[in-house]
């Protein structure tokens, strides 16, 4: 026994039997029933019937809203330097809604990735013919790639990351995914600490590139498209404007604590909150009610006539990134409690070192910004509250500015070293 797991061979051709076994016991068991109910609407591209596909595509998928920023700035590249068509699939709704907005124009077709079961990938495939298909971050369909190798398809994984507890998982079923991870024909990943962790489940040295964030790029592009003006009167005067964005539960506690602090100094600054999950608005609201000198209403409830909250708490989606372009000081959320921390480069594209917490594992090169002076770790409301009172200090501001942009200078490009990686294997 002991012999035969150590076959990686052997285990992976196991585990895929495995795999493809349950994977249609689920379906004939009825889980196209619940799936269809889940995804409430036409699933038929998720049977794999796609029509009307350009001739022999490019096929770029990414899951959902992160993964399609990320292969945004990758598809432009490949649409400026590649005649051939270009489509793109997601498996969220809102995946999709995000890429009509990012590539309207630029991408062919957009699709719903085919349920990754024996039926429905052949006859996605027979469909699309894609001449490559490159897949971002970290979604690995067994399936897919298997049936693309045996085809002789190339496949890609662009982008490539493992968080700490998808690194775990895959551990414990090691030659299992080194059989699926070994179908990429290459894989480029964004830092050394995610080439290590693929190392380690065994994909070979000379398949891995380290090429940066692609999202740093589409992010630079996407700068130019904020909107500061839609949320200035949110501003009171020259008082500071502080934003937590993307908090988690435990965090808001943290935040308002840290802001209470600060309101001494400023006694006209406003603090806005936004929810990593809208629908905790309301709770996030409540975290303010130890402290009735910090009135707090929801974004929905203000407007420029209705302004005289402290805190601001929003219950909507997509308007942080406007958000952080009015702000005077940051605070990155889903880090000082475990859930890997949230995008950092967003605040410091606008010249706002990302403040955060002690867990960043989803963002390995936040160690490198707090060097470079473009993050700053902090454990608690008080550190919290000294470093938001420092960081809008005239000469923290500029030496902020300053730093962000040298850690840009040092990352951008992640989307032309992936496609010229790529684009000779096609």
């Amino acid at each position: 026994m002991k012999k035969f797991l150590e076959n990686s061979f052997m285990t992976w051709r196991a585990g895929f039997a495995i795999y493809r076994t349950l994977a249609g016991a689920f379906f004939k068991a009825g889980g196209l029933y619940l799936l269809k109910r889940k995804y409430k609407g036409d699933i038929s591209e998720r049977k794999g019937i796609v029509d009307n596909v350009p001739e022999s595509p490019i096929w770029v998928h990414a899951v959902s809203v992160g993964e399609v920023q990320s292969a945004a700035s990758l598809i432009r590249r490949i649409k400026n330097n590649n005649p051939r068509p270009c489509i793109i699939s997601t498996v969220t709704p809102t995946g999709r809604s995000m890429a009509e907005n990012l590539l309207s124009g630029i991408i062919d077709k957009i699709i719903y990735s085919p349920f990754d079961t024996k039926k429905f990938v052949s006859r996605a495939l027979d469909s699309i013919k894609p001449c490559a298909y490159i897949t971002m971050e970290t979604e690995l369909w067994p399936e897919m790639l298997y049936q693309l190798q045996t085809r002789n398809i190339p496949a890609f994984l662009a982008n490539g990351r493992l968080s700490e507890k998808s690194f775990a998982r895959l551990r414990h079923t090691k030659y299992f995914w080194q059989g699926v991870l070994r179908s990429l024909n290459k894989l480029m990943v964004r830092f050394d600490d995610d080439k290590n962790k693929f190392l380690t489940l065994g994909v070979p040295d000379e398949k891995i590139i380290v090429t940066g964030d692609c999202k740093v790029d589409t992010l630079l592009d996407r700068r130019k498209l904020a909107r500061p003006e839609k949320w200035s009167w949110l501003k009171k005067g020259d008082s500071p404007l502080f934003v937590a964005g993307s908090t988690h539960q435990g965090e808001d506690d943290v935040v308002i604590a840290a802001f209470k602090t600060v309101r001494r100094k400023f006694p006209d600054s406003r603090l806005v909150i936004v929810p990593r999950h809208p629908e905790r608005a309301l709770m996030t609201v409540a975290s303010a009610l130890p402290y009735p000198e910090l009135s707090a209403e929801l974004l929905s409830r203000t407007d420029i006539n209705n302004n005289n909250a402290a805190i601001i708490v929003v219950d909507q989606i997509g308007v942080l990134f406007d958000l952080y372009s009015i702000a005077d000081a940051v605070f990155v959320g889903g880090s000082l409690v475990e859930k890997g921390g949230q995008n950092p480069f967003e605040p410091a594209l606008f010249g706002l070192p990302a403040i955060h917490g002690p867990s960043m594992s989803d963002f390995p090169d936040t160690e490198r910004m707090d060097s470079m002076g473009a993050a700053v770790c902090v454990h608690n409301d008080s550190e919290l509250a000294r470093v938001w009172e420092e960081s809008i200090e005239s000469a923290a501001v500029q030496k902020g500015v300053r730093s962000c942009e040298e850690y840009f200078r040092t990352l951008g490009g992640a989307a032309k070293k992936t496609w010229q990686e790529i684009e000779p294997l096609i």
